[in-house]
C-alpha cells in the first residue's frame, strides 16, 4: 500500500526533522503542494549535479554559483532559512538529537531499531 512503508530515516513525532547518524535535518515544508515540491526537488537535483560538475572541472566560480543555487532551493523547500512552523519552537536543524528536546524520543527510536536488527 503506497505511503505505508516505513521512512528510510526516523522522522521526529512532530514531522519537523529526520535523523541521519544521530543528527537532525529539517524536513521540507509540508504545506508545499505536491507539484511545487516535485519541481523544487528537480531544481535541487540539477543544482547538485552542477556542484559536482564544477568540482570535477575545478571551477571555483561555477561551484559557488551552484552551491548558491542549492541553498536557494533548500530555502524554498523550507529545509533552510526561516522555519515553516508557527509555534515559536526553536530550530534544531543539524543538531545532534541527543542534545535537543528530541533526545528521549531518539533514544527510544534507536533502541527499537537495534531490537529489529
Amino acid at each position: 500500500m503506497p505511503g505505508s512503508e516505513k521512512p528510510k530515516y526516523p522522522v521526529t513525532p512532530d514531522g519537523r526533522y529526520f535523523v541521519v547518524r544521530g543528527r537532525l535535518w529539517r524536513m521540507s515544508n509540508p504545506a508545499l503542494g505536491e507539484a511545487e515540491r516535485t519541481e523544487l526537488v528537480h531544481q535541487l537535483m540539477m543544482a547538485r549535479r552542477k556542484v559536482a560538475e564544477a568540482l570535477r572541472a575545478k571551477d571555483e566560480g561555477a561551484e559557488k554559483g551552484a552551491r548558491d543555487a542549492v541553498d536557494a532551493v533548500k530555502r524554498e523547500l523550507g529545509e533552510r532559512g526561516p522555519v515553516w512552523w508557527t509555534d515559536n519552537t526553536p530550530d534544531y536543524n543539524r543538531h545532534l538529537a541527543r542534545n535537543t528536546p528530541y533526545a528521549e524520543w531518539f533514544e527510544a527510536e534507536s533502541d527499537e531499531t537495534d531490537a529489529r536488527s
